[in-house]
């Protein structure tokens, strides 16, 4: 039997992953749930299940078998393709569609500083730094990187989970 590509299945469910981050993302900003520290994790968990069914869609087309470092790499793979997709599509929306999200966020970010007494002139420090995260290209590379670092972390801990090595064949 011939062994199931990795990267064909770290693809598929990286689209269908990325799709339905998307889409939630697109709903949080129009609901402006994106306030809401626990919207932003949501996504995350989406990767999780978006892993446990690649991981098992490749343990099932493998004959049940699956080592850890295939896992690893697949479901990296898989994060990283999440993470493309969308900081394409926030680069595209936050430029294109919503061009008021960013300064709303800023405004935002702005608010909670008050609320914990920091002075103006804290805040205004941090918000010239922040404004360097806030470019384009930044958002973007801490996008991908997000849900790469993310979905690495949750990799190893699926994949040491899910791991099933072929037996070795003596003679």
């Amino acid at each position: 039997m011939e062994k199931p590509s990795t990267a064909r299945i770290a693809l598929k469910w990286g689209v269908i992953v990325g799709i339905v981050v998307i889409i939630f993302s697109t709903i949080t900003s129009m609901a402006d749930l994106w306030k809401q520290s626990w919207a932003s994790w949501i996504g995350y968990l989406f990767v999780l299940g978006g892993l446990i069914m690649a991981l098992g869609e490749f343990k099932k087309a493998n004959e049940g078998f699956m080592g850890f470092g295939e896992g690893l790499g697949l479901g990296t793979l898989m994060s990283t393709v999440v993470g493309v997709l969308g900081a394409i599509f926030s680069y595209i929306y936050l430029n294109f569609i919503d061009t008021t999200m960013v300064s709303r966020i800023v405004d935002f970010q702005r608010e909670k500083m008050s609320e914990q007494g920091l002075s103006d002139e804290q805040i205004d420090q941090a918000m010239e730094m922040t404004a360097k995260f806030m470019s384009p290209g930044m958002m973007f590379i801490f996008g991908v990187l997000g849900y790469l670092i993310v979905g690495f972390i949750l990799t190893l801990i699926v994949s040491a989970i899910m791991k099933k090595s072929k037996p070795e064949v003596e003679f």
